[in-house]
């Protein structure tokens, strides 16, 4: 759909790497994206926008928002969030499971700065209610293709809807959340074209891109290739790739409907 619009309209078909976690990223990996869309028959601009190239744009981002006050330290560790949310009688969810219950956003300054000072290691989270009240409108966004229950056109953006996300890491300078934001205002990306598993997120990020001052892309979310369960596709999991698909005899064509484009 993006190649499609980019085509008829004289624009930019753009491909990003987001290999923020250099751990789990390589350059194998990258060729095979590459590859995957050149069978497809998708042609994009080189050079392509690497994340990792770029944390200077994303500690400007976090900046802004830090100088707003809309972030926050959070020093829980994955095990104290878990046991305070079993001990909730009832804990909102989000598309990722429980909601951050929000412990480290009651901390006062003082008691924040004492732990910082003190070495602790910590996260920073977006203040979605603070962040919320200060752009003070309903925030909505377009949807040129569909989501995963058939939304399209102009949608209402649920702000809260994953809490108050972690946006950077000791270990990972910004979260996906973060420089997908970033990089489509910087890259000037009026389109973004991705699955449906991605639609939840970009509640989240229209709210990040008001609180930076941007200008909010359409977004044309399409479907997933699934396996027989009706699961989706994941490297962790050992699944499936294009490249098996194309070496099976599968055709260009065929994904490109399996997808719905």
């Amino acid at each position: 759909m993006a190649y499609r619009a980019a085509a008829q309209h004289r624009g930019r078909f753009l491909l990003r790497i987001e290999d923020i976690d250099k751990g789990r990223c390589r350059p194998e990996y990258e060729q095979a994206i590459k590859d995957d869309l050149g069978w497809l028959g998708l042609a994009f601009e080189e050079p392509v926008r690497r994340q990792f190239e770029h944390f200077a744009d994303y500690a400007a981002a976090l900046k802004t928002l830090d100088e707003a006050g809309l972030l926050y330290p959070c020093f829980c560790t994955r095990k104290e969030i878990a046991d305070e949310i079993a001990r909730a009688a009832e804990a909102p969810h989000g598309p990722d499971g429980p909601l951050y219950p929000g412990t480290c956003r009651r901390l006062s300054r003082e008691a924040r700065e004492a732990r910082i000072t003190a070495g602790e290691s910590y996260a920073l989270r977006l203040d979605v209610e603070k962040a919320a009240g200060k752009v003070a409108r309903p925030l909505t966004f377009m949807e040129q293709g569909a989501g995963p229950d058939g939304e399209t056109g102009e949608q209402i953006a649920r702000t809260a809807l994953f809490g108050d996300v972690v946006l950077a890491r000791k270990e990972l300078p910004a979260s996906y959340h973060l420089a997908v934001v970033v990089d489509d205002a910087l890259q000037g990306v009026t389109l973004v074209t991705r699955g449906h598993d991605l639609f939840p997120a970009t509640h989240i990020h229209r709210l990040l891109q008001a609180c930076l001052g941007y200008e909010p892309p359409a977004y044309a979310h399409h479907r997933l290739i699934l396996d027989a369960s009706g699961k989706k596709f994941s490297k962790r999991d050992r699944s499936v790739t294009l490249e098996s698909l194309r070496r099976n005899g599968t055709t260009p064509a065929s994904i490109i409907a399996q997808l719905g484009l």
